[in-house]
This record gives structure tokens, C-alpha cells and sequence, in this order.
């Protein structure tokens, strides 16, 4: 199954939601707008700053912004800069794997990677977040539902009512 990362999905909540602010915000305060732990907010924060997708500003009145408008940023610039390259397989782009010269498939993937990346470089973070109206009190839901799961619970399920969300361990975040 192709999934998200956890890590990419908050850095892109805390990206739209430092767009939607529209002014320098501390991490404290990102962590309780969104719901997420501080931890994880300052580690997603590092490595946005550092791919140019945030601007830090240090001091008393210090914060984060955003580095470009949501309109600019794509899901795919998001991915690569919380997980790297996209790459579904190890032999995409020219890359071989150990088993490439008997699986027939070496160099096939990469035209399935390319698709992938182009609607990922199509779709920006002002797409994704004129999608749904905030949740109340302006906690991400999969967030809140995350923090309510126990330790170590790989794969555990919870209903919000609406939906049902499947959770990866989050005791390694």
C-alpha cells in the first residue's frame, strides 16, 4: 500500500495552518492549533526552515512563517522535504536494485514514479486546504486521534463517528 508518511501529513497541516494565520507563530502555539506535540511541531518546524518552506525568526518575539505563499508550495515539495526523494521503489530514476537483471521490471517504475510526482508537483497546499472547513476548536482531527491512541498500539483503529482512522505507532515520532 502507498502511504503518506505521518511526518509529511502534519508538515503539511502545519504548513496550511501557518497560511491560513497569516502571521509569525510561535511552535507552542502550533502544537495546540493543531493538536499535534510540541516535539514533533519543533522537529517538522527544523526541517521545513531548513528547505525553505518556513522562515524562523529567533528572539522573545520570535516565530515561524511561511517561507512562500500555499499557492507556491506542492504536496510533492513537502514530501521530499520531511521524507526525500519520492521514489516508490528502489530502482526508480535510475537506481538498480539487486534483483534487477532477473525481474524484468528495472526501469518500468520509473514511469509510474513520474506520474505519481507530476500530480504531487500539481497540487499545492492552498488546494488542500480550501478543501474542508476547519474542524472546531481547530484541532487537526487526525491529530486529536493520534494523541488519544496508547503507546505502542501499531495499527490501531478509532471512530471519530465520521470516520474511521487507521494509526501507525507513534511512540517513535
Amino acid at each position: 500500500m502507498l502511504r503518506l508518511s505521518k511526518l509529511a501529513d502534519y508538515a503539511a497541516v502545519l504548513l496550511v495552518r501557518l497560511g491560513k494565520l497569516g502571521e509569525l507563530t510561535t511552535a507552542v502555539a502550533l502544537a495546540q492549533e493543531t493538536g499535534m506535540p510540541e516535539p514533533t511541531v519543533a522537529k517538522l518546524l527544523k526541517a521545513l526552515a531548513a528547505n525553505g518552506l518556513v522562515v524562523s525568526f529567533r528572539g522573545a518575539r520570535g516565530g515561524y512563517r511561511l517561507g512562500e505563499p500555499l499557492e507556491q508550495i506542492s504536496i510533492a515539495r513537502v514530501i521530499t522535504a520531511i521524507d526525500g526523494p519520492i521514489s516508490i521503489t528502489a530502482c526508480c530514476d535510475g537506481y538498480e536494485c539487486a534483483h534487477g537483471a532477473k525481474c524484468g521490471l528495472s526501469g518500468q517504475w520509473d514511469k509510474v514514479n513520474q506520474a505519481l510526482r507530476t500530480v504531487l508537483e500539481s497540487m499545492t497546499l492552498a488546494d488542500m486546504g480550501a478543501g474542508k472547513p476547519q474542524s472546531p476548536g481547530g484541532i487537526c482531527p487526525s491529530a486529536s486521534m493520534l494523541t488519544d491512541l496508547p503507546v505502542g498500539q501499531a495499527g490501531a483503529r478509532r471512530s471519530t463517528g465520521r470516520e474511521t482512522v487507521e494509526a501507525e505507532d507513534i511512540s517513535r515520532s
